[in-house]
């Protein structure tokens, strides 16, 4: 089975500026997420897709198999993550003469995933006909129950509200937050259509020890501390 794996980062960043190169437990961020797909032995190719020069050198210094330059409408605040992908995909398809098979991205802010996430979503993808793979974690608010939206006149509501009302949140559906962690998909599907969710769309939890995103200073301070704790075994 051949399989890529991508790990797109762009240069720049509102909420915490220069993010993917900030060192976090000792090495630049981003590293952690080529570690974690060079130690899983999945890949024929680990590719780090960017508009910046210096993630695309220390990515190199990592030793990521192929470098991919992010043209500048792919890397703006307001591109799409999947058509960026798609670039990637291509790009290094091009190099290497030949396609693959199983496509895995990992979103460079999600450093708290273990080898064994990613080995149990390729799986998830490859031991069933899903077009792809999402991870998640359970929700801490549920919309049946808890998760509120504003009316246009001000006033709030559930988000899904069910008639009779639910009196206990161990009664609601069980949801799921979206982790932003790993995606994996089928080669032809997403190059045809790359977007996350198909019909036959599936979910691999994860707990939410792993399934902190890094998009504020509180986050990075609170992955720095679960990695601290977890180096140091503290339960």
């Amino acid at each position: 089975m051949k399989r890529l794996c991508t790990i797109c980062a762009r240069g720049g960043s509102k909420g915490i500026p220069g993010k993917n190169l900030r060192p976090l437990a000792g090495i630049p961020l981003i590293v952690h997420s080529i570690r974690q797909a060079q130690q899983s032995g999945l890949f024929e190719v680990v590719a780090v897709s960017s508009d910046s020069d210096d993630i695309l050198s220390v990515a190199r210094d990592a030793g990521v198999d192929e470098l991919v330059r992010r043209p500048a409408d792919l890397a703006s605040d307001t591109a799409a993550k999947a058509p960026a992908i798609r670039h990637a995909v291509l790009d290094v398809e091009a190099r290497r003469q030949h396609s693959f098979e199983t496509l895995v991205d990992l979103c460079s802010t999600s450093p708290l995933r273990v080898p064994s996430d990613i080995e149990a979503a390729v799986h998830l993808l490859e031991s069933t006909d899903a077009a792809n793979v999402i991870t998640g974690t359970e929700a801490r608010r549920s919309p049946y129950f808890n998760l509120v939206e504003t009316r246009p006149d001000g006033t709030v509501g559930l988000s899904k509200p069910v008639d009779p009302p639910l009196v206990r949140r161990q009664d609601a559906p069980v949801c799921y937050d979206m982790n932003a962690s790993i995606y994996v998909w089928r080669r032809d599907v997403f190059v045809e259509d790359a977007r996350v969710f198909y019909p036959s769309t599936r979910l691999m939890v994860m707990p939410p020890e792993r399934s902190l995103d890094i998009d504020s200073p509180l986050d990075f301070e609170l992955v720095a501390f679960l990695m601290e704790r977890a180096r140091q075994g503290t339960p």
